[in-house]
Order: C-alpha cells, then structure tokens, then sequence
C-alpha cells in the first residue's frame, strides 16, 4: 500500500490569525521565495491562491504553503514573477502579505490579534446599544418582539446605526474574502454568511442580520484563539533552548555569545540547573540530564564524556562542557520544531474529506436556499418575505465553519501533545494511519533489542590472534555509528589496541563491508558474507551454531581469502519490548513480523522471548521491502519500525513508518513519518491508543456538528427557525467542537 498523496492545506475556518502568527522556526531549506500571507487560514484560501498566483508562476505546483505559520512559497522553479505582481495576485484572492522576514512573526501576530479582537468587541458592543435602545424605549414587552424581526417598522436613527455598525464591524474580514469568492464562483462560508446577513437587511431584519454579523466574527476569533493555543503548545518549545550560549575560548576565557553564533565544534559550558543550549556532546564533566521536553523520558539520563546532550534539555547538579556538533538551526528540538510546523499542512485523509464534503456541500446549500426563497411563493402563493427568510436562516445554519473547523484544531492538538510526549509525528495522514494499524512489522537490533550489544566472545580461526582479529574489525568499523560498530570499537579500546581506520571502506548493504590497510584486502560481515567471499570452509560449523543458539549476533573477520575469526556480539531484550508486543495484540494489531539482517537462531531467540511468532531472518534491504509489500497485499495499514540504513527502504515502502529516533541513523529518521525521540518501544501502543483517541473526537465533532445542522435545516423547511436562533446554535456547536478538540492537549499516558 503505497503511502496517501499529501496537499500543503488545512480546513481550519477562516480567520486572520491561524496563519498569521509567527514562525516556528525557519523556512524549509528548499529553495524559494517565502511569502507572509495575512488571511490564509484554510484550504478555500490555498485554493484561492493557487488559482491566482497558480497561472502567474506557471502552475500551483510551483507554490507550497505553511498553513501554521502563514506562509507561501514561490519555488525557484517557477516562471520569473516579481514581488509586486504576486501580491497583486494575492490581493485578488482577499488576502494581503509581503515578504517573509522572522523577527516580523511575534508583532504581526499581536497586531492581528488585537485588530480581530477589536472589531469583534465593537460589533458586540454596537449590538448591545442598539438591543439597549430598544428596550429603553420599547420596554420589556417591545423588546421580546425583536425575536420576531421588525418587518417594514422603521427604526429610530440611534437603533438603527448600533445595528449598522453591529454589522460593518463584524463583517470587516468576511466581506474581502466573500468578493473574491464570488469572483472566482467559487462560494464559501464566507459567501454564505454576506448573503445572509445582506439578505437579512433587504428584509429589514436588522436584529438578525446584526447579531449573525457579531456571531460569525466572535466564532472567527474563538477559531482563531484555538488554532493558536494548539500551535502555542508547540511553539513552546522555542523557549526550551536559551538563546544564549557560555562559549569556553581557546585561552580559557567565557564569552557569552548568541547561540545563533555558536559553530560546530566550539565548547560551551553549562552549570547546574541550565538548559542546554546547543546539540552536542559531553568532553568534560558529569550530571544527569532531564531530556524529557525531546525524548518524553519521565527519569533524567547519566551524562559523561562521549555522551551526547540535546539542545532544550535541562542539566542537573553537576558542570559540563559540551562540544557544539550541530548549529541552532538545526538541532534535534529545532528540527522537531519544523517538522511540527510543517506537519500541519500535511493534511489527513479524514481532512481532505471534510474539505472536499465543504467545497460540494456550500453550492448545494446555496441552491437550496433559492428554491426555498422560491418554489412555495410561486408554486403555493406563499408569503414572499417569509420563505426569503426562512431561505436566509438556511444559509446561516448551513454554514459549514463547525464542522470545518472541527477537524485541523483536533489535528494541531493532537500533533502538539505528541510531539510533548516523545512522539514526532510528521503529518496529519500520519496521525489517522496508526488508528487503522493492521500490521506491522520491526526491525530487531536497536527496535527490539537495547542497541547497545557488546562484545561477548571472541573466536580467533587458522593462528591468528583474538587482538589481530579485534583489530582487523575495529579498522573496518572505525567510523561507523552502527551499534555493532560502537560494540566492538568498544571492546578494541578496552584492550588497549590503538585502532588504526581502514582506507576505501565500502559496504555490501546487509552483507558487510571491505577496505585496505597496508596494501591487505580486510573485509567484516556476516556468515552469508564469508559464503559470499568463498572461507565458509573456514568456519567451524559447531562453534557457529553454539553462538547462534544464544541468540548472539555472529560477524565474521578476515584478511585476504583468510578468515581471522568469530566476533559473538550479545544485545539484550528491551525490558518493555515484551510488554510493548503483548499491548498491541490487546489492541488488535493482526499481526506483528519481525524482519532481520541477523541469523536465523538469534532471531527465532529475540522472537520467542518477547512475544512475536513470525520471523524473517537473513534479509538484505531488497528482502525486508519485498516482506512489506507481501503484507501491504493483504492488510489495509501497514507500519515498519526500525532504526537503521538498512531499513530505510523497506519503511519508505509502507503506508507509514516509524523510527527509533534515539539512537536511529539519519537515513532511518529521514524516511521516517513518526519518530520515536527516546527508545521506548511502549510508545509504539501509546500511539496507536492517541491516533484512535483523536480520531474518535474528530468523528464526535463532525456528527454533532451535522446533526445540529440537519435538525435547523428541517426546522427552516418547516419555517419554524429564526436566524438569531440558527447562528446561536451555530456558533454553540463551534464553540463545542473547539473545546472537545482541545481535550488532545492532555493526551493519555502510554
């Protein structure tokens, strides 16, 4: 099962904040010109956008758009455009922008925020003289009759301005984008919400017409508060990295200097209680670092030199000095960061849905709306004003920002909490598919295993010596990351043996890897890799066996057409992974697979001990990818997680993959939909429980939302609805749907 096509587009409802906020961090290194858009908010607006800008670039697949931060880019790949035409462009489409810059995020967002919030309070409050007028000087009893529309009555000139005013504050950000709707006969919510509220005022309606007006613009800014909680939990994450950094000098001096400024390879120090402001590793010194706010481990983790240390995280008692091996930029924390930010736009299949759903279901209501302005004044003789009433309170009921909005707030939150818990999760397609997760199939070593094996025997063959046979190992895997590499390294190092690195080392995926010394071929792999060589004659079948009987990795080391020796390597069981396997069969996952480049006998061992019954042993990277596709013929979702080079390819071929984000190499990461930032497998049934979790609110939110709709429109079919009582509810069930999507900022626990 190929993995589903993602659109940069969210369907939060219309506002101009959700995208106008700031950045979280920098934009995608992709090349481009980057676009602050003030007003792109869902997927109408990147629509919108696409269409205007679209031709003047030579297509919308020229554009992509960040939906979190309110971004647009222009890619370098587009037809020459200058600045000036493509906001021309913009502006067509109701929304303004300019070019990108960062340190305008933070007053843009509080200068649209404060903006919004004023002409929603202005609204309100012109409504809330106009209703006071009205009682004041129509009492009690006048004023109930206000439910009931004022007709043709004339209003008194002070009434009648708080009504209009009511009405020009709250429509300040629809009517910009209404127009360029209809220009593009394309109709919206927005267009929805003008007709009605014009329609209401061509009535003389203007109580309703006011009060849909103030409701529309406050369930705009609700949407727009909430968007921004669930991206704030997020963008929290900024003020985990200090912006500065206490750079160590060459001549032993302290300089305080931007983290911005700091270059790989310079030593800062980081005192007890500090957060740790770059990626690094530890060269001097010892502590405990929290490095919950990046991996989600609830107990600080033992710091000491060659220890690598995460920017964000927080240092315990004791002094370090870390060497810088990343720039800020692109730390763990600001790499999180980004992917967040950008997951956003990838948007869920559950989305996309309710998109489409929207951009059908507006046109439908408003023909709806005509024929019942229509059909019962021309076909019954029925009262003109009334069914154009009743036809307007259809338009307001139907207005599709609910059930719109419902779906990218649970999404955002969702993702925020995740990312919180330990939990990366690149997309909103990748927050849906583990809900549906059938199968799925691990890698052992560093998924299931602890990735940490160390060296537990040494078998020297044909005179040589276990220190020539470590040190023929040790030159090969010299600057390798692998943890069979770290393992033996590790155990060259503990005896004393000066390693040495060998030259033009290259590697035989899933095989093994060569290289020269001295002018001496040298070659590690395993035992298919000695198969492969032609010394299998070499290798004692008996002490072969042995090792694998218990569930040792075995390589094989050699010189030339000679055989060095066996190199046991042991690496033990995660201590959860057992209950992590039995958790997911409680939750219904069909079947778990184990897929590994590693020996029959030690696979079959690792396999019984935690509770998986089918295992692929002896696999190259083409092998684990042909077992993929094996299972994404019979189940719906399949998921690979592993954390090596090796199983980058076979996790690009499922629906979605899941990387071991610790200790995981980068290609793995890469590939990766959904990283696991500490090695604790138990997260894997705590994503599947948060995915079901949301879905279910998503589900709740769209069927309250088209219940109350169904149950006001056969009530406006009836003529027994009215339009301060439709956008009443409207607004309500807005209101709900928010509330109950924000409930994902507290995610279970795993």
């Amino acid at each position: 099962m190929d993995k589903p096509n993602l659109q940069t587009a969210c369907d939060s409802g219309a506002t101009e904040l959700c995208g106008d906020i700031g950045p979280l961090a920098e934009p995608e290194a992709g090349p481009g010109r980057v676009f602050a858009i003030k007003g792109m908010d869902c997927a109408n607006e990147t629509a919108a956008l696409q269409a205007t800008v679209g031709p003047l670039v030579g297509g919308a697949q020229h554009l992509s758009f960040d939906l979190l931060n309110g971004r647009m880019t222009v890619r370098d790949s587009a037809r020459k455009a200058t600045d000036a035409a493509i906001l021309r462009a913009v502006r067509k489409a109701g929304m303004t922008g300019g070019r990108w810059r960062p340190q305008d995020g933070d007053d843009s967002h509080a200068a649209a925020l404060a903006r919004q919030r004023l002409y929603t309070v202005l609204s309100g409050l012109s409504l809330a003289f106009a209703l006071a007028w009205h009682i004041a000087h129509g009492g009690l009893a006048g004023a109930l009759h206000i439910f009931e529309g004022h007709g043709a009555q004339p209003l008194p000139l002070a009434e009648e301005a708080g009504f209009a005013l009511a009405i020009a504050f709250g429509a300040r950000y629809v009517v910009p984008k209404a127009w360029a709707a209809a220009r593009r006969l394309s109709p919206d919510m927005n267009v929805l919400m003008v007709v009605a509220v014009a329609g209401a005022v061509l009535l003389h309606q203007y109580f309703e017409a006011a009060t849909v007006a103030f409701f529309f613009s406050l369930s705009l800014t609700l949407e727009s508060w909430s968007v921004g909680r669930a991206r704030n939990a997020v963008a929290r994450l900024l003020d985990l990295a200090p912006p500065t950094a206490l750079v160590l000098r060459e001549d032993g001096s302290e300089v305080l200097v931007r983290a911005a400024d700091v270059r790989i390879g310079d030593r800062f120090i980081v005192r007890g209680g500090d957060r740790i402001a770059l990626d690094g590793m530890v060269i001097e010194g010892e502590s405990t670092v929290n490095q919950a706010p990046i991996t989600g481990e609830s107990a600080a983790v033992p710091k000491r030199p060659g220890d690598e240390v995460f920017a964000g995280t927080v240092n315990g008692e004791g002094t370090l000095i870390i060497r810088a091996t990343k720039r800020a930029g692109d730390t763990v924390l600001a790499q999180i960061i980004k992917m967040v930010g950008e997951a956003h736009a990838r948007r869920a299949p559950v989305e996309q849905w309710v998109a489409k759903f929207a951009r059908i279901y507006t046109p439908a209501v408003m023909a709806l709306a005509l024929l019942i302005a229509l059909l019962p004044p021309l076909v019954l003789g029925a009262s003109w004003q009334a069914w154009i009433y009743n036809a307007l309170v259809l338009l307001v009921i139907a207005c599709p920002c609910a059930l719109v909005i419902s779906t990218p707030v649970s999404i955002v939150a969702a993702l925020a909490s995740a990312a919180r818990n330990g939990v990366l999760i690149k997309g909103g397609a990748y927050i849906e598919a583990p809900a549906r997760l059938a199968a799925l199939a691990l890698d052992k070593t560093g998924t299931l295993t602890r990735g940490a094996p160390e060296v537990a025997a040494l078998y020297p063959l044909g005179g040589a010596s276990a220190t020539e046979l470590l040190d023929c190992a040790a030159a090969l895997e010299a600057r390798s990351s692998h943890p069979l590499a770290r393992a033996i390294l590790a155990r060259a190092r503990q005896d004393g043996i000066a390693v040495r690195p060998a030259d033009d080392v290259a590697s035989t995926p899933g095989r093994g890897i060569h290289g020269t010394r001295d002018g001496a071929a040298l070659w590690l792999g395993s035992p298919l890799y000695a198969v492969q060589r032609g010394v299998q004659d070499q290798i004692p079948e008996d002490v072969l066996a042995q090792i694998e009987a218990r569930g040792e990795t075995v390589v094989v080391a050699g010189e030339g057409d000679k055989a060095l020796g066996l190199i046991a390597l042991a690496d033990a069981i995660r201590d959860d992974a057992r209950a992590a396997i039995a958790d997911l069969h409680a939750l219904g996952v069909k079947r778990l697979v184990m897929l590994t480049g590693d020996n029959a006998r030690a696979a079959r061992a690792v396999a019984q001990a935690v509770g998986i019954d089918e295992v692929h042993a002896g696999l190259m990277p083409e092998d684990k990818v042909r077992v993929i596709a094996e299972l994404a013929a019979h189940y719906p979702v399949v998921a690979m997680a592993g954390d090596g080079v090796n199983d980058a390819p076979a996790m690009a071929r499922a629906s979605f993959a899941i990387a071991m984000g610790a200790a995981g190499s980068d290609a793995a990461i890469e590939t990766a939909d959904i990283a696991l930032m500490t090695d604790d497998i138990a997260k894997l049934p705590w994503l599947v429980r948060h995915a079901r979790r949301t879905m279910g609110v998503i589900r709740q939110n769209i069927a309250l939302a088209l219940a109350v709709k169904a149950l006001f429109m056969a009530l406006a079919f009836l003529g027994m609805a009215t339009m301060w009582g439709a956008i009443t509810a409207d607004v309500g069930v807005s209101l709900l749907v928010v509330f109950n999507a924000l409930r994902l900022l507290h995610p279970g626990k795993a």
